[in-house]
């Protein structure tokens, strides 16, 4: 039955490639044969505060930025998967080696805007790629404003800074973590979720999005 309704989905909404929008072919998942070709091989390192290294497969521009806008906040999440190939790629590459993996979380009011963690789509889906356990480690405490909204690093470290709480310390104490995210702009949401981490005792923390802010 399962197999049936996904044929009539094909069907009626055939799979686009989720940078250029191309239909895909049979043997095309997520992205098309051009975009594999064109991103493949990218990684993208970045120095972000309290955390031991950060790294991500695209940059956040052209038709990368529309298909995580599209993504983020246009309900499109079939795209998960096809990031988070390219962040297992990119984590893998990179040598970063750790115990679990876990998200940026959305506060509570957010989420039940939109339906959905973003990040935790990422996250879980990089996770088994990893063969990694992916575990709820953080609650944001704050519905703060958007970061998109704001201008500056200074402005965005303010906005991040307290939000976050660890809320499971014994699964963090003495253990290496990496932290998903969407996007990687300034690095704020990302440092402050890793001090977090650390106050409640973890030994190093590593971060990773689908795209960066160059």
């Amino acid at each position: 039955m399962k197999r049936l309704w996904n044929w009539l989905l094909d069907l009626l909404y055939p799979p686009r490639c989720a940078f250029c929008r191309r239909f895909l072919t049979e043997k095309e998942t997520g992205l098309c044969r051009f975009c594999r070709e064109k991103y493949e091989n990218r990684n993208i390192q970045r120095e972000l505060k309290n955390i031991s290294e950060c790294v991500a497969p695209f940059s956040y521009e052209g038709e990368v930025r529309e298909s995580i806008l599209r993504y983020k906040f246009h309900g499109v999440t079939a795209y998960g998967p096809a990031y988070a190939e390219f962040i297992a790629k990119a984590i893998d590459e990179s040598g970063i080696s750790c115990d679990s993996m876990t998200w940026v979380p959305l506060s509570r009011l957010r989420l039940r805007k939109r339906g959905y963690d973003q990040a935790q789509i990422l996250a879980e889906e990089t996770a088994k790629r990893l063969d990694l356990p992916c575990e709820r480690l953080l609650v944001k405490r704050v519905n703060t404003k958007p970061q998109s909204g704001l201008s500056g690093a200074e402005a965005r470290a303010k906005n991040a800074k307290g939000v976050y709480a660890c809320v499971e310390p014994e699964k963090v104490k003495g253990r290496k973590i990496l932290v998903i995210d969407d996007i990687v702009t300034t690095g704020a949401t990302l440092s402050e979720c890793a001090l977090t981490l650390k106050n409640a005792g973890c030994a190093e923390v590593f971060a990773a999005a689908a795209a960066s802010r160059q």
